[in-house]
């Protein structure tokens, strides 16, 4: 299992579920994106076809045998862009807090997207991870580290990371994918589009979107208990185990 992180955090924030699943026997593997966490400095800009590049070359260095990709937000967006070009490098995917990338755009999501980056570059600098913070996570703890994690990106490098997530995103209405799927979300979501996209896509797939309460942008943190056994139940009985 491949576990890609968002956009400003680290590998930290799957900690929970790292552990979880090794106790259960899983080879857990945990990564930074370049310009995250231990892989900074970027050494390149950060871009959605070196994000593909540097998942798909782990995956080769590694020698894993079609993993099941795991993304929250960034890497939700990130890994529903590796299965779609490569599906037969993968097994499964599961994506969490992360919106569709291959829905189609209302007028009004154009309109979002088109006025995001410049509204974050408005930001200053010292405010970014305490906003972010408040944006993303729900419990304390969750929140302590989406400030430790941002703290570590300079405003133009999250900026270039957000333009890239940006990127990712690619309508084509009739594309379904192609191995077993895992929606979750969490219950009090307000990032972009995800709390309306997510149940569309659901529904697109034939699949149970999975809302876990009390939970934030990124629940795997603020309830990873209930993400744990979300995990843990779809790996058993979608034939992945």
């Amino acid at each position: 299992m491949v576990f890609s992180h968002g956009a400003g955090a680290d590998h930290v924030m799957f900690d929970a579920q790292r552990d979880h699943l090794r106790a259960l026997g899983y080879r857990a593997v945990t990564w930074d994106l370049r310009g995250h966490g231990l892989s900074r400095p970027a050494g390149a800009p950060f871009t959605a076809e070196r994000a593909i590049a540097d998942l798909r070359a782990l995956i080769g260095h590694l020698r894993l045998d079609r993993p099941v990709l795991v993304g929250q937000s960034l890497g939700g967006n990130l890994s529903q862009a590796l299965v779609r070009r490569h599906p037969e490098l993968c097994r499964a995917l599961v994506v969490i807090g992360s919106t569709w990338n291959t829905a189609r755009l209302s007028a009004r999501d154009h309109l979002l997207l088109k006025v995001a980056a410049p509204s974050l570059s408005m930001i200053p600098a010292g405010r970014l991870p305490e906003l972010m913070a408040d944006d993303c996570a729900v419990t304390p703890a969750a929140r302590a580290d989406v400030r430790r994690a941002f703290s570590q990106l300079t405003k133009r490098e999250f900026v270039e990371v957000w333009r890239a997530t940006v990127s990712l995103l690619d309508p084509a209405p009739g594309y379904r994918t192609p191995v077993p799927l895992c929606l979750i979300r969490g219950e009090q979501d307000r990032t972009g589009n995800i709390a309306t996209a997510m149940p569309r896509w659901a529904a697109a797939e034939g699949v149970e979107e999975i809302v876990v309460p009390g939970a934030g942008h990124i629940a795997n943190q603020d309830a990873p208990e209930a993400v744990n056994a979300a995990i843990e139940t779809f790996l058993r009985t979608r034939g992945t185990a």
